[in-house]
């Protein structure tokens, strides 16, 4: 069996220093308790590993430069309170190479820095407990903590370690929740061997908390420039500049038109006249740079072409700026790139790729942003940032996902995170390029965190969130324009119709839950005030796309619109299915009596209930309508499943009859049933449960037995909860079914349906860190493809030959 991975789509954690791009050109981010890698250096943009090993939410990765003989070229810290070491380059091997244990709460930032010459990997780590670590490597195999920096009550937001010119001493730049930057420097006291950090200076001048840090050496010169940004909106230039003679600390002003601006430098030493190596250091400020109106949490210096300095601070006011000093020294904006208006809530963080020539944005809500600068453009700016090709996905949970029923044209994932997306190959039409997946739409941004859904057809989509209703949804014309130019689709009937006499695209209201139509019909010139001129940055915008879209394109202008509310349920909705036909919907939400956990069905022709189906006691977790349209199965939370079938058909409707329900004789299960699936010719079904067992249970071919279904084989695992399962499409060799089993660790097993042959196991490496909540396989394809999301947030599809 060959397994592999087509796509894999997650956001960027909600963190200010959870992504970095390193010197081999990929970008490494948090997602959740894992690392993704990102490459970006091809036009097929894609995750192509996930580094795992951490037992909480990653809050900071920081790539190592120049790692030498211990092969660490990744530090990562977690709510977990640990730091791991990551070996990124060698295979057949755990990437986890070190874990830094000793942080009593969440390690929130990481600094890694070689000294030279010895070649030695420092590595500092600041937590919420208030302290700040340091970390040496003690053997090949160990690392051990020298000395812990006590903050008392404070947190620290930012670090940074650098070598000072000329002693190659190493300095460690650190803030808090202060407007201070610290400067310690690492020095041995007198009868001790062990070097210890001692702080030296204290840079003041910011009126806020200062979020971030970054420093490098000025080319052609020995100074360093060390750079701080605040929650004031301000960034500061400091310079660090040897100093062979001692200078007594001197001020000096400089009067501007309306006022006073004092210009400071000090002076510190370090080394020992006893020992003969001192070394004296000026310190001053630079320069004050004003450009960003909210808060700036990031700064990353970059030398492009090895010689043009360049500075990109990252702020929650919706933009990235490149800054740069002109000839006379004075630093200037060079580029201001992000978001105007729109939905979205500003950036965490940004990095220059290793050659400067391109800029990558982590958003408030995980968004990943990249801009590529065109080198053919000239002018002062020094040339055109286009937006690139990124990949992006869920920051919550993703709870269940749906193929297009017509042929698996595309994927539709639903998160708690209150979004629904829609996921697509990217057909090249020059055929140049290799098909690769991305998010081409958002049908629904709403309010509350979103719980189930299901497809009615290609372009209709019903879905709950953690209310009491089920919206409908049908996708606009400006939508089928789009899938059908990125997809290459050509044979769309269904989407004919709705390119004919469907609204263009959809708008949220300010204050409002559901999406609205927008037609393409502009307002008369008699008419008062449209709204889209009252709300512009909220509206509607048609777009033609001839590349996956970009984030902010992805929430304002690729919504559905929803057609109809559908009221009947007591409680939450938790799981909805449609029938094959999608002529019916069935529903179940959140029940603790036997009259909340009724099933219903809705006539989707009329939006009305049918019928009221009754079997359980508690909430049912998951329904599945058989392939051939006439079977319907519920699993629930009271350890029992149920088998509804059509009667015979009298006139023009048909009612569905209980005609099983397991109980403590024959239902196999002890514990809470998760999950069911049919097999694709409606004759076996399996439901999994807590208990670690899956069950195949065929249809009684004998009449007068009493049970409809009988239980086949049985498969058992221990220690193991089954959330997940799902059947695929066709047989595999030997008239067994192909099964995909999800667990609650996150891993997912490949089985061969006779007597439950083990085929494959993907771990949670390569499949799920948290519990797998939804499987399904891909119709309409050669190979087997089969489609996964958990609570990770993560969406994977992947191509399976048996």
């Amino acid at each position: 069996m060959i397994l592999n991975t087509l796509y894999t789509s997650v956001a960027c954690n909600r963190t200010p220093d959870s992504l970095d791009w390193s010197d081999d050109g990929l970008i490494y981010f948090g997602a959740k308790n894992a690392i993704a890698v990102l490459d970006v250096q091809q036009e097929a943009v894609k995750i192509v590993r996930t580094l795992t090993g951490h037992k909480a939410r990653v809050n900071c990765v920081r790539a190592v430069r120049n790692a030498g003989h211990l092969g660490v070229q990744l530090v990562s810290g977690s709510d977990d309170g640990t730091c791991i070491l990551w070996n990124t380059v060698e295979t057949g091997k755990a990437a986890a190479k070190f874990m830094l244990i000793g942080h009593s709460k969440g390690v929130t930032t990481v600094e890694a820095f070689v000294e030279q010459p010895t070649g030695q990997l420092i590595v500092a780590t600041g937590s919420v407990d208030s302290t700040i670590k340091l970390w040496r490597a003690e053997s090949d195999t160990r690392f051990g903590c020298f000395q812990t920096i006590d903050l008392r009550s404070g947190l620290t937001f930012g670090m940074k370690l650098f070598a000072l010119p000329q002693s190659n001493v190493t300095m460690l730049a650190y803030t808090t929740d202060t407007d201070t930057v610290n400067l310690c420097i690492e020095s041995s006291s007198q009868g001790d061997t062990e070097r210890r950090f001692v702080q030296v200076e204290q840079l003041k001048g910011h009126c806020d908390w200062v979020r971030g840090l970054d420093c490098i050496r000025l080319p052609g010169s020995q100074d360093l420039l060390l750079a701080s940004c605040s929650q004031d909106s301000f960034i500061r230039l400091w310079r660090i500049s040897p100093r062979h003679t001692l200078q007594k600390q001197k001020a000096y002003e400089e009067i501007a038109p309306d006022e006073d601006i004092q210009l400071e430098e000090r002076t510190f030493t370090v080394g020992s006249e006893d020992a003969g190596n001192v070394f004296h250091y000026a310190l001053s400020l630079e320069s004050v740079l004003q450009g960003h109106e909210g808060w700036v949490y990031g700064v990353h210096f970059c030398l492009r072409k090895g010689e043009e300095l360049h500075l990109l601070s990252s702020s929650i006011d919706k933009t990235l700026i490149g800054w740069k000093p002109s000839e006379s020294g004075v630093w200037m904006e060079s580029v201001r790139v992000g978001e105007v208006g729109g939905s979205s809530l500003g950036f965490y963080g940004g990095k220059f790729s290793p050659d400067g020539r391109s800029i990558i944005g982590h958003g408030f809500q995980g968004s990943l942003h990249l801009w590529r600068s065109d080198d053919d453009s000239s002018g002062s700016t020094g040339g055109l940032w286009n937006p690139g090709i990124i990949v992006g996905g869920h920051f919550g949970g993703a709870r269940d996902l749906a193929w297009d029923p017509v042929g698996g044209a595309f994927l539709v994932t639903l998160s708690e995170d209150q979004t629904t997306r829609v996921h697509a190959p990217w057909r090249r039409r020059t055929g140049e390029q290799p098909e690769t997946w991305h998010e081409i739409a958002r049908p629904q941004v709403h309010g509350y965190d979103m719980q189930c859904l299901t497809l009615l057809s290609r372009y209709r989509l019903a879905s709950a969130a953690e209310e009491k209703i089920i919206r409908i949804f049908q996708a606009p014309s400006n939508f089928v324009h789009n899938f059908r130019a990125l997809c290459g689709i050509t044979e769309d009937r269904e989407g004919d119709g709705i390119v004919e006499g469907n609204p263009m695209g959809a708008s949220v209201p300010s204050l409002g839950l559901s999406n609205k139509a927008v037609f393409e019909v502009e307002k008369p010139e008699t008419e008062g005030r449209h709204i889209k001129d009252m709300y512009p940055e909220h509206y509607f915008s048609p777009v033609s796309m001839d590349r996956p879209p970009a984030e902010e394109t992805l929430m304002q202008n690729t919504l559905w619109p929803e057609v109809q509310k559908l009221y009947g349920h007591g409680n939450e909705l938790y799981a909805v299915t449609a029938s094959p036909d999608g002529t019916l919907l069935a529903s179940a939400c959140r029940a603790t009596s036997a009259d909340h956990a009724q099933i219903l069905l809705w006539d989707t022709a009329t939006w009305r209930i049918t019928q009221q189906l009754s079997a359980h006691q508690l909430t049912v977790t998951q329904l599945a309508f058989a392939p051939n349209n006439l079977s319907l199965l519920a699993v629930s939370r009271d350890r029992t499943f149920s088998v509804f079938e059509r009667s015979t058909t009298v006139g023009e409707s048909s009612n569905f009859e209980l005609k099983m329900r397991s109980d403590k004789t024959n239902g196999v299960h002890t514990r809470i049933i998760w999950c069911c699936d049919w097999s694709h010719d409606s004759v076996t079904f399996a439901t999994g449960s807590r208990d670690g067992k899956v069950v195949a249970w065929k249809r009684n071919e004998t009449p007068g037995t009493g049970a409809f279904f009988l239980p086949g084989a049985v498969l058992e695992l221990k220690s193991e909860s089954i959330t997940a399962v799902a059947f695929a499409r066709r047989m595999v060799a030997d008239g067994c079914y192909l099964v995909a089993i999800g667990c609650e660790r996150g891993c997912i097993k490949l089985y061969a349906l006779g007597e439950w042959n083990l085929l494959m196991n993907i771990e949670e490496s390569n499949a799920h860190h948290l519990t797998v909540k939804r499987l399904s396989f891909r119709p309409a394809v050669e190979d087997h493809q089969l489609a996964s999301c958990g609570d990770d947030g993560l969406v994977r599809i992947y191509s399976i030959k048996v």
